[in-house]
């Protein structure tokens, strides 16, 4: 009787599962909105505002019309776009797959961390994160039960950096998974062969398996982009992660991918097939054909959002901001502390009505929020004149801290 009535105190239970309780409404959705409210310009999300290449939007109109993968595609992906996947791994990366065994597609990126996370982490393994990191990895982690370790990048010079000494110290005997992202967002960070080669030593020394997210892999402005699967020992405990969207700007397609060994192939299909089973029919023959572009396409592609970046990088600059140039990715991360400023959140709240232009606060991409506290991200794959707009209105920014001195 007393157990009855101490449960009826304490009120009804809460709908949401506890271990998604601290997350809620993304910062994405947030800012998306108050740029359409206050007609910002949305420098907030990563998507580009233009589409890709004509001709990847043509095969997918074309797959459409030839009623392939308008029905149930195959579980693992289609053929063809598996025999792509792998055929492009070798060309860039070296690296040899079994497109029947060692190939997965999926919904996105994003799908495929989660089914990597469900499908290998127990309630009660540590999973190893580089903070600040992409919001669905605390997300997955908490859905996979497991408990999230964050090993903080933190500003060196003009870029943030892993300490590879914190990285060993935080590993332990729960430790089950690294989850690496190079080129890694929101940083612009690209980890280098070195730092790479350790973080592979350590793993095959305490035994850990690595899903690393790649989807940068082709937005490399300095530096190298080195699948950490290339290192010895790390074909057989590396799941590697890469996308469509960002390589071809066609983010809705959401067309993603796994190349592993069968084994732990076979283990994230297993968790992949109860969340989506199948997507994007026809949107994945015609990214098979998008991975066999030239390598004039992959070019172009660097080149153009080098120059996007260059013209952000500089606009912040001039506005105030303190700016680390990134060395791949979409993103500029800056220093607000330079503005008189050190609230990121209330920052990014504000910047909407003070200059019509939409960020994101790191901080969010951080369990130790006051590491973050200061940064804010600003997305620069968009049309160079948006940017030059944009980067137009920011220079109000600097008038308005002399008026507030």
């Amino acid at each position: 009787m007393t157990t009855d009535r101490t449960a009826r105190d304490q009120g009804p239970r809460p709908l949401l599962n506890r271990r998604l309780a601290e997350f809620g409404t993304t910062i994405f959705a947030e800012m998306s909105a108050l740029a359409l409210s206050t007609g910002s310009i949305n420098l907030g999300q990563g998507f580009p505002d233009t589409d890709g290449p004509e001709e990847v939007r043509e095969a997918a109109v074309r797959a459409l019309r030839d009623g392939r993968g308008n029905q149930y595609p195959p579980g693992p992906g289609v053929p063809e776009l598996r025999s792509a996947i792998a055929e492009h791994q070798l060309r860039f990366h070296g690296l040899h797959h079994d497109p029947d065994t060692e190939v997965l597609v999926t919904a996105g990126a994003t799908e495929a961390i989660a089914a990597a996370l469900l499908a290998l982490v127990e309630p009660g393994d540590e999973v190893i994160a580089l903070e600040p990191y992409y919001d669905s990895y605390a997300a997955c982690i908490a859905m996979a039960g497991g408990v999230r370790v964050p090993v903080t990048l933190r500003p060196h010079d003009a870029a943030f950096r892993l300490d590879l000494d914190e990285l060993r110290d935080a590993i332990t005997d729960r430790t089950r998974v690294l989850l690496v992202n190079t080129p890694h967002n929101p940083t612009g960070t690209v980890l280098t062969r070195e730092e790479l080669a350790t973080i592979a030593a350590l793993a095959v020394e305490r035994d850990l398996l690595v899903i690393t997210d790649e989807v940068y892999e082709h937005l490399v402005f300095e530096g190298e982009h080195v699948p950490l699967a290339s290192f010895p020992g790390m074909r057989e405990r590396t799941v590697t992660i890469s996308s469509a969207g960002k390589m071809f700007s066609f983010t809705g397609w959401k067309v993603g991918w796994v190349t592993a060994s069968p084994e732990l192939v076979t283990a994230v299909r297993s968790a992949k097939q109860f969340l989506t089973y199948v997507s994007a029919g026809p949107f994945q023959y015609a990214v098979a054909e998008a991975l066999r572009l030239p390598d004039a396409y992959y070019d172009g592609l660097r080149a153009d959002l080098r120059a996007k970046r260059d013209l952000l990088s500089e606009g912040l600059a001039a506005a105030g901001f303190g700016v680390r140039r990134p060395a791949g990715t979409y993103f500029v991360t800056t220093d607000i502390r330079p503005l008189g400023e050190s609230d990121g959140f209330a920052f990014c709240r504000a910047l909407p009505e003070r200059c019509g232009v939409v960020a994101i606060p790191n901080a969010v991409f951080y369990d130790h929020r006051e590491q973050g506290a200061p940064f804010v991200r600003f997305a620069f794959c968009k049309r160079a004149d948006v940017l030059e707009e944009a980067v137009a209105r920011l220079k109000s920014l600097v008038s308005y801290s002399r008026l507030t001195d």
